[in-house]
């Protein structure tokens, strides 16, 4: 039997891991200089963390998670999303109880079974940030800020911040009844993916790509109609707080967030280099779900992105600061005896901080050079026979030509 990988799923090969591995130290950097540490939470959770309610958001969650139950009869998912791991976290392990700020970061995959796309697998990779404890709307800045920084170092500068504010259930209640008063007359008109929202979310019927939504939407009451001193108060701070950063955005009156935990600021950061599906990362606040998921009740505040979007935007604009670092040094040997040595000088070279390797397949001198020039070696070490005694080994720079002969604490510092 022949297995192939499971649809909506891929390989990272050797050749490939470099980027990843890159862009996860981008992120790192700017994380740490924004002062969030990382955590690490389960990729499987209880299914009742993602799934808890009717909403328009479990409801396609529900569609899309990957269940199972496990051999204790538990309902269990793989993790479609982080935020709710990482609230749970902050429940289970009274985070809140050892710093009136939590600030956290994470990288890893998440499952969803949608229809596999550009840059969204089935098992896909995301990195994001929370805030756990202030509701200070210049903290919901600094989410932004941090989305924008990683794309930035990514040497990624075609990208717009779209902002709203979502509000608070209060005002988007009454947003609601105005909402349905006007789509309902144009119900049978929707396509039928998005007639099914009108009666569990109307707002998500903003979220549509699909054009005829957009044009029987032309009209609709919008949600900024609606707003209460405090919703204008708070999104006007966020507005003032990029623009003193330095962050351009646009106000979006139509943005609406996938997931119904989202209250006042609400954000996503595009790119048209990814063409139709152009959103690169997106966040917002959500100060109902700690107390939603059993904690007492916390702002917070967080943003999610797509590593396989950002690394596809970072192809496109040429970055390629990324290649994989070279070998030091490639040790050629074809007697036994040389062989030997070989692994003896491997081994000193290893443990001095080096990275080395050697042929392992008995082949001939010339195929040995060929195979240190294909793994891109800075320098090849000869270990012949007759030099074993002396302990003095030619070595060749690859990059020059040069050839000396040396002992080998000369040969670590020539390399370093």
């Amino acid at each position: 039997m022949k297995y192939q990988r499971i649809k909506g799923t891929i390989d990272i090969l050797p050749s490939e891991t470099g980027k990843w591995i890159y862009l996860e130290e981008i992120i790192r950097n700017v994380m740490a200089r924004f002062n969030y540490k990382e955590i690490r939470v389960p990729i499987f959770e209880p299914i009742e963390l993602f799934a808890r309610d009717a909403s328009e958001s479990t409801y396609v969650v529900n569609k899309e998670m990957y269940t199972f139950t496990d051999m204790g009869g538990r309902s269990v998912a793989l993790r479609p999303e982080g935020t709710p791991s990482v609230v749970r976290a902050f429940i289970e392990e009274s985070l809140g109880n050892k710093a009136p700020l939590t600030k956290v970061f994470y990288i890893g995959p998440m499952f969803r079974h949608e229809k596999p796309q550009k840059g969204r697998q089935r098992q896909f990779h995301q990195f994001g940030a929370e805030a756990l404890g202030s509701a200070d709307p210049r903290i919901d800045a600094e989410i932004i800020a941090i989305s924008v920084q990683v794309l930035k170092d990514c040497g990624i500068d075609q990208f717009e911040v779209a902002l709203n504010s979502v509000a608070t259930p209060s005002v988007r209640a009454k947003h609601r009844e105005k909402l349905l008063e006007f789509v309902r007359p144009l119900a049978s008109q929707f396509p039928e993916v998005d007639r099914e929202k009108i009666d569990r979310n109307p707002l998500r019927l903003f979220d549509s790509k699909l054009e005829l939504t957009r044009q029987l939407l032309q009209g609709a009451p919008l949600l900024e109609q609606f707003y209460d001193d405090e919703v204008r108060r708070d999104f006007d701070i966020v507005k003032e707080t990029l623009t003193r950063l330095g962050i351009p955005y646009a106000s979006d009156p139509r943005l609406v967030r996938g997931l119904d935990y989202y209250t006042r600021t609400a954000f996503e950061i595009r790119s048209s280099l990814l063409g139709a599906q152009d959103s690169l990362s997106g966040g917002g606040r959500y100060d109902l779900l700690v107390e939603e998921l059993g904690g007492d009740p916390t702002p917070a505040v967080g943003f999610a992105a797509g590593m396989e979007r950002t690394l596809i935007v970072m192809e496109a604009v040429g970055k390629s600061d990324y290649s994989e670092k070279p070998l030091d040094i490639f040790i050629i040997a074809e007697s036994a005896a040389e062989r030997t040595q070989a692994l003896l000088l491997t081994k000193q070279l290893r443990d001095s901080g080096k990275t080395v390797d050697l042929d392992y397949l008995g082949r001939s001198q010339k195929a040995q050079m060929k195979e240190a020039s294909r793994q891109n070696a800075r320098f090849v070490l000869f270990a012949f026979a007759d030099d074993i005694p002396g302990g003095r080994f030619q070595c060749k720079n690859l990059s020059t030509g040069e050839q000396q002969k040396l002992p080998i604490d000369e040969i670590t510092s020539l390399i370093a």
